[in-house]
């Protein structure tokens, strides 16, 4: 929500008539002098929208801010033209609401374009929200990299790496909309308030590092006929691609990475396919190779990938991982009930290569349990046993 600056307001008194933190406000106005306020610039409100109300008979300012429980000045800053001692019957004015309600929606299939219109929407909302594209799938979809925040310590979150496991997408994006919707109402989340943690943590979440892939498994082979009739061949002839784990070249993305990459090779599929197919070298595919760009970039404290499924948290590699790994994971065990294991036969993850360069705490979390891609009616339960795991992971 904008509203025009007049002279001698302050972002402090914003704060004060909005009931906002003032540095969700500063957050959201990155190219404004908050020491040098100039009157008519537009500054941006977060987690308001507003609407429109026709005056009736006996109203006045006051009594409307009352009805909705907004400070009065609220009220005039969006109708700077208003005299509220000459009120007309009929006369449409704009009101401020406060945003107490999820925009995203989870519970349903959560392709590409759902995401997009979601951060859009959120963005909208919570302007101190950032999205910069970590950069392109083969289709040339812009995979979001969102972040949050302006603390010192820089917490990641991914999700569906591998495509039939879209339904990470969603939950990673319902905490998201909670995470700024209690920041802005500051409601808590399980008794926890948010606002210290948006000042000591950065949190990089990308949402979807598979677009391709995922769209494929929603929405049915692209109509581009040359990858059309790839697809199709490499799935066994079938068109139904809820089996499908790769990027949309047959490459299993969650096989990419140059941490034990040529045992996966040697003993894993050699041709493009469904799942389980690393490429011809790591690092050869656009979204993996994005990944490792920002994690590079980021110099993440830990890492946390969204797979599914099996209840279980995967927390070590090779023995590389520091001694906080195992007093991080018996946490997330202890709020979520998934099972801790340290290691498994499996090489080139993302997690794997993260600990093994940084031998830092990275983890690969399996929602859920059940055949992949897991129902929608597992929504809420997978959410709630993952609420506890991204709360942790950004206060501890």
């Amino acid at each position: 929500m904008d509203v025009f600056i007049r002279s001698g307001d302050s972002i402090w008194y914003y704060s004060q008539v909005f009931k906002l933190p003032l540095q969700l406000i500063v957050d959201s106005n990155p190219n404004l002098n908050a020491q040098g306020l100039l009157p008519q610039q537009k500054i941006k409100i977060p987690g308001y929208v507003t609407n429109q109300y026709t005056i009736q008979h006996g109203d006045s300012i006051w009594e409307i801010a009352q009805r909705i429980n907004m400070h009065m000045d609220a009220i005039l800053l969006l109708n700077p033209t208003l005299n509220p001692n000459q009120l007309q019957i009929g006369q449409i004015i704009v009101l401020p609401i406060r945003v107490t309600w999820r925009v995203v929606n989870g519970k349903q299939d959560y392709d590409y374009h759902t995401m997009i219109s979601d951060i859009e929407k959120l963005q909208m909302i919570y302007p101190f929200l950032i999205n910069e594209s970590i950069g392109n799938s083969v289709m040339g979809n812009e995979i979001p990299g969102l972040l949050i925040g302006n603390g010192q310590k820089r917490v990641h979150f991914n999700a569906s790496f591998h495509a039939n496991e879209w339904i990470t997408t969603p939950i990673v994006m319902t905490f998201l909309n909670d995470y700024l919707l209690s920041l802005t109402t500051n409601h808590s989340i399980r008794g926890l308030y948010t606002l210290p943690l948006y000042l000591q943590t950065n949190l990089s979440i990308v949402p979807m590092v598979n677009p391709d892939g995922v769209d494929l498994v929603l929405n049915g082979p692209p109509s581009n006929e040359a990858v059309r009739t790839n697809v199709i061949e490499w799935n066994n002839g079938s068109t139904d691609f809820s089996g499908w784990k790769a990027n949309i070249n047959g490459v299993d993305l969650n096989d990419q990475f140059p941490a034990g990459w040529e045992i996966e090779r040697e003993r894993n599929r050699k041709t493009p396919g469904p799942r389980d197919y690393g490429g011809e070298s790591p690092l050869s595919q656009p979204e993996s190779i994005a990944m490792a760009k920002l994690t590079r970039e980021m110099d993440f404290a830990r890492v946390l990938a969204f797979h599914t499924q099996g209840q279980e948290i995967y927390w070590g590699f090779q023995g590389l991982e520091p001694p906080e790994s195992e007093q991080l994971v018996n946490e997330f065990a202890r709020v979520s009930g998934y099972k801790a294991v340290q290691t498994i036969d499996s090489y080139a993850g993302y997690k794997d290569w993260f600990i093994q360069d940084w031998r830092r705490p990275g983890f690969t979390v399996e929602l859920g349990r059940g055949t992949n891609p897991l129902p929608l009616g597992q929504f809420d339960e997978i959410y709630e046993e993952a609420l506890g795991i991204f709360l942790v992971a950004i206060y501890s």
